[in-house]
């Protein structure tokens, strides 16, 4: 049982919704709670260090207070809120190697918690219905947080081989919604109208912040560790569907076109949504979660509908001005389709 746990990541929404709900278990003698800026939010009864998961110096908080359980929860999904892709695979894959370090170290470390992520997974044509843990992609994430999600795995098995007595407890989430979090999907399904690749419904599973919460804390007071568990809402929803919850209507694009899109809905503003993303969309991704009900006996309270009904009843209205930005995205998905089917046109006459 934990008795001392450091959480990286405090400062961040759903390290500070984690922070407050430890707070509550009175067997947690010390909560020490470490980011780069101060929680702009309450963090309960953890002790706020201010600190960078890059620098060496994370080793000797570890080590002076005696850490026996690490919940990693510093692995930004969203780019815009780290400062710009370069911040945001330093923080991601440099972070994690130096905690790892630093844990390595520790002689009082007993347990690793991880918040990873399906996306390494990836998403492709070619993926089977549900993924299950011991199943790899079958088209490797080829950027953003996709693949340093994939490193930062690499770089956790890594450390298991060198410090095997450390209980590692690896959670590859679904999608976290709900009323507070922001993420790249619900910057996505904010917008005024939702831009979908053509010809495709993907399917998508969701996990509610709530549920979120109450996995890692599992995770963390656990008696045993439970190596990679898949974390998700019963059932799927399709990308026409959820559109249809918010009420929001949807524009077809080619898939060819959806970088591009994906491109100037991120410059715009308008949401932090990477073009690799859309492929996502297109393809979905389904897990199986058998692990995470019968080895960490976890029940999610939402399922992936309700968790995403959550999110549609507190998502804004659309702003004034809406259509002008419905035809900027129309507008855009339409040049991008023509600049594509130029392409192609010009390409079969050669």
């Amino acid at each position: 049982m934990a008795s001392v746990v450091l959480v990286t990541g405090v400062s961040r929404y759903l390290g500070g919704k984690f922070a407050r709900a430890l707070s509550r278990d009175a067997d947690i003698a010390r909560i020490i709670g470490v980011d780069v800026v101060p929680p702009p939010h309450s963090i309960g009864r953890a002790e706020f260090v201010r600190a960078d998961i890059r620098n060496p110096m994370i080793g000797k908080i570890i080590v002076q207070a005696g850490v026996d359980t690490v919940v990693h929860m510093n692995v930004i999904a969203t780019p815009l809120s780290a400062g710009g892709r370069v911040s945001q695979k330093e923080i991601n894959v440099i972070g994690t190697m130096q905690l790892l370090a630093a844990c390595q170290k520790a002689p009082s470390l007993a347990r690793l918690v991880v918040k990873s992520s399906a996306a390494v997974y990836g998403s492709s044509p070619r993926d089977p219905a549900m993924f299950t843990e011991d199943m790899g992609p079958k088209v490797l994430p080829r950027s953003g947080f996709g693949k340093d999600s994939v490193e930062v795995e690499g770089y956790v098995r890594g450390f298991s081989r060198r410090r095997p007595e450390v209980g590692i407890s690896m959670l590859r989430f679904a999608n976290i919604i709900g009323q507070g979090i922001r993420t790249s999907l619900t910057d996505y399904f904010s917008l005024p109208v939702v831009p979908v690749p053509f010809g495709f419904d993907a399917r998508l599973q969701f996990v509610h912040e709530d549920d979120a919460t109450a996995v890692l804390i599992a995770s963390a007071t656990a008696r045993e560790a439970v190596g990679i568990v898949n974390v998700a809402g019963d059932g799927v929803i399709t990308v026409a569907q959820a559109a249809a919850l918010v009420g929001r209507p949807i524009v077809p694009i080619p898939l060819p076109a959806a970088g591009l899109l994906g491109t100037f809905v991120k410059r715009s503003g308008l949401a932090d949504f990477s073009s690799d993303q859309m492929h996502y969309l297109a393809h979905g991704r389904g897990l199986d979660t058998t692990r995470m009900r019968d080895v960490l006996r976890f029940d999610p309270a939402f399922t992936t509908k309700e968790a995403f009904l959550d999110f549609a009843r507190h998502v804004r209205a659309p702003l004034p001005g809406v259509d002008a930005v419905g035809h900027a995205v129309q507008g855009a998905a339409g040049s991008a389709a023509t600049a594509i089917a130029h392409v192609w046109a010009v390409g079969r006459r050669t």
